[in-house]
């Protein structure tokens, strides 16, 4: 089965040379151990990553796939891992607050919630966050009108609109809902 390699955002086709074509394919390649596993350095669908115990962990833009070392992979892997442990700002049982990429939030039965501006996530107790889950679980502000047969009008992200059955139903520009 032959082997393929993406060539990199500076190289042309009509322009690469075989010496640089070669150095594709010095990846993946294994760089050395971290905790008695093997640190492995690949380009993937979504860019360069290092691979150890089974995790993947994205390379920086400043880090080249084929020039990193393993002291610079430990320093990615622990940098990653101390991100997942500050994650968890509180546990109340079901209830989690999350530190996210646009802040903190709240998190229970598959379900985020938001944190409004200017609360601090770390005060929070288990009745606040119930709180926040209740002020914002309640749809029927969406609800503009409900008939027999489980017909609703709801007002939507891109204006109102009618649903029944599981489907959804454009109403024109000109009607009033």
């Amino acid at each position: 089965k032959p082997r393929f390699a993406s060539l990199k955002k500076s190289m042309h086709l009509d322009s690469v040379t075989l010496e640089e074509v070669l150095d594709l394919f010095r990846l993946p390649r294994e760089i050395g151990e971290f905790e008695g596993g093997v640190l492995t350095v690949a380009e993937g669908r979504f860019g360069p990553y290092v691979k150890h115990d089974g995790k993947f962990y994205s390379l920086k833009k400043e880090d080249d796939p084929l020039t990193i070392t393993a002291e610079r992979a430990v320093e990615l892997i622990t940098a990653k891992r101390d991100e997942e442990k500050n994650r968890v700002i509180a546990v109340f049982g079901d209830i989690q607050v999350l530190n996210g990429r646009y802040g903190p939030y709240i998190a229970a039965n598959g379900k985020n919630y938001k944190i409004p501006k200017g609360t601090d996530a770390k005060s929070l107790s288990e009745e606040d966050c119930k709180k926040l889950m209740e002020g914002q679980n309640d749809n029927s502000k969406n609800v503009i009108n409900e008939f027999e047969g489980g017909i609703q009008v709801l007002n939507g992200r891109y204006g109102p609109y009618i649903t029944a059955d599981g489907k959804n139903y454009k109403i024109p520009k000109d009607r009033d809902a």
